[in-house]
């Protein structure tokens, strides 16, 4: 058994890694040595720009730059007891430390694990706890928050966790006293690109997050026929404002440059503004996020005062961009709309192409990537005809490796296919059109909403009697969470009541519904389950009887 598989229930069986190997589908490179040929072959060409929000410091380091760098973070971690298999967990926004770290970590072959910074307690101190780290590595603020509190607060909920380190603060605990000050680390021996590179957690339907794990193989098995798909290069200038933390920014904000040499310019908190001009005076040529993002950019009122020319590609993944703005960014934007559907277990599976007609860039979300495929079934697993509606699967060489220690929730060999949960159509050509899903979740600007176990949360609030969360469409975010609730005898809830409930569980804000119904009953089947199709018609036409779009809340799900 590798190293980084002892005790985690990875799922890779013998019969996989042949069929890998046969087909060609693994590169059998891993992130490290990738960058370390881009170091070699470009010393001196920009690797990494880096814009900080809330000073306006730009920063920007060449290959050979971040190469030293790296050294010494892979150094400072092993100085700090962390050795090859071991996970490293960070909360940070995008900022040139993320980088650094990832790639300390595979020249070391330590698991990244990167956290979005909008989690809170009781998210890190399931998902630290399940995955038993021993370092987290936090920004001692960001946006007002203080992220070395609350890291401290659970390092004390976790035995595994001793060391908790700043970005950005001072003292012994600092990142920059801890782990940039250790001596240049040697170059490795090669590294096992089968071992595990990355866990990133993910929330479905059941009520807690599941930790998903790759190898550099099952990752990489994505980004190089990605990069060839859309003829990525050095010469690119890849602008990623969505989240590192998150698997579109991880795999094309990070994975990819290092691969094609491209360099990759970083914003750590969403701004249209600021994005239109990073792409102006970098010289941007492909940019990635989600649909909420492209909406933004391409409606900027004053985008005709940045010169966004050199922009070729905006990829947006996450959920299905309405057609109307495919067209609207298209002519704004003058650059090609890449519509993209993938999922943390497997990646981005489909994508159009840069020469598709346009009906297939704005009405489907894309055919399968070389050595993987996708299919349309119905509940029987009979593949269905062309132009049916049904369960959308995919098998392929970018299926992750299973879920951290719940092997029960994943069962894979060669030739299995993988339930996304998605609704699906496939046309005569390949191309898929997402049309719904069958799993209980909300996708709320590009980011899942884990519904069953907010819904958990606030049947233990002593007004609610029932709860049912559905999603309400939205013509920004994609969707909105609803809260439908049924009281029980003279109480009374409200919005305000319901968001400060879940604050006082240390419940990320992006999670809280939006709007709140009162119900005096639920809709109910005969067996007694919920009928959320029933609320989800009914939080259709709330949308469409809204004169105007819900206030906005803080951007806290958008921010990088």
């Amino acid at each position: 058994m590798l190293l980084s598989h002892t005790g985690r229930d990875v799922i890779l069986s013998p019969e996989r890694l042949e069929a890998m190997t046969r087909s060609g589908g693994w590169p059998n490179c891993c992130l490290i040595d990738y960058f370390d040929a881009q170091v070699k072959a470009r010393p001196d060409k920009t690797y990494v720009i880096a814009h900080r929000g809330d000073t306006g410091v730009r920063q920007s380091f060449t290959f050979a730059q971040f190469d030293a760098i790296v050294g010494h973070l892979a150094a400072g971690l092993a100085g700090w007891g962390i050795t090859a298999g071991d996970i490293v967990s960070y909360q940070l926004p995008n900022c040139w430390e993320f980088l650094a770290l990832s790639l300390a970590c595979s020249r070391i072959g330590a698991i990244t694990n990167p956290l979005m910074p909008i989690l809170r307690e009781r998210e890190l101190t399931f998902m630290l706890g399940l995955a038993e780290s021993k370092i987290l590595i936090v920004p001692a603020s960001f946006r007002g928050f203080d992220y070395r509190s609350m890291a401290q607060t659970v390092r004390r909920a976790v035995p595994t966790l001793k060391s908790i380190v700043a970005v950005g603060g001072d003292g012994n605990d600092s990142f920059e006293q801890v782990l940039l000050r250790g001596g240049a680390c040697p170059h490795s021996e090669k590294r096992n690109p089968n071992e595990l590179l990355q866990l990133l957690y993910t929330s479905g339907t059941t009520g807690e997050p599941k930790g998903v794990m790759h190898s550099s193989n099952t990752l990489y098995a994505n980004v190089v026929p990605f990069a060839q798909r859309l003829k990525i290069t050095a010469k690119d200038v890849v602008v990623c404002p969505t989240p590192l933390a998150h698997q579109l920014g991880y795999l094309y904000g990070l994975l990819m440059p290092a691969m094609t040499g491209s360099t990759v310019v970083i914003q750590d908190v969403w701004n249209a503004a600021l994005c239109a001009q990073l792409i102006a005076e970098c010289g941007g040529t492909f940019c990635i996020g989600a649909t909420p993002f492209l909406a933004d950019l391409a409606d900027l009122p004053n985008l005709r005062d940045y010169d966004v020319s050199t922009l070729r590609m905006f990829v947006s993944g996450g959920a299905p961009i309405p057609p109307p703005l495919v067209v609207r960014a298209k002519q704004r934007l003058r650059a090609h709309v890449i519509s993209a559907w993938g999922m943390t277990e497997v990646s981005a599976v489909t994508t159009v192409h840069l020469d598709d007609k346009d009906e297939l860039v704005s009405g489907t979300d894309g055919v399968a990537l070389p050595n993987t495929e996708v299919g349309v079934f119905d509940e029987q697993d009979c593949e269905l005809p062309r132009g049916e509606v049904g369960r959308l699967k995919t098998r392929g060489a970018s299926v992750f490796l299973g879920y951290l220690k719940r092997p029960h929730l994943y069962n894979h060999n060669a030739h299995d296919w993988f339930d996304t949960g998605d609704l699906a159509r496939m046309n005569d050509e390949g191309y898929i059109r997402i049309t719904g899903r069958s799993k209980d979740v909300i996708i709320r600007g590009g980011e899942n909403i884990p519904v069953v176990e907010i819904e958990n949360i606030l049947y233990r609030h002593p007004a609610v009697q029932a709860v049912a969360i559905v999603a309400m469409p939205d013509p920004r975010l994609g969707e909105r969470a609803v809260a439908y609730v049924v009281v029980k005898p003279g109480a009374t809830i409200g919005l305000s009541q319901v968001t400060a409930f879940l604050a006082d569980h240390k419940v990320a804000r992006s999670y809280f519904p939006e709007q709140v119904e009162i119900l005096s009953e639920m809709p109910m089947t005969p067996s007694g389950k919920v009928q959320k199709f029933v609320l989800r018609e009914w939080a259709m036409k709330l949308a469409c009887a809204t004169a105007s779009p819900l206030p906005p809340r803080p951007a806290t799900k958008l921010a990088v």
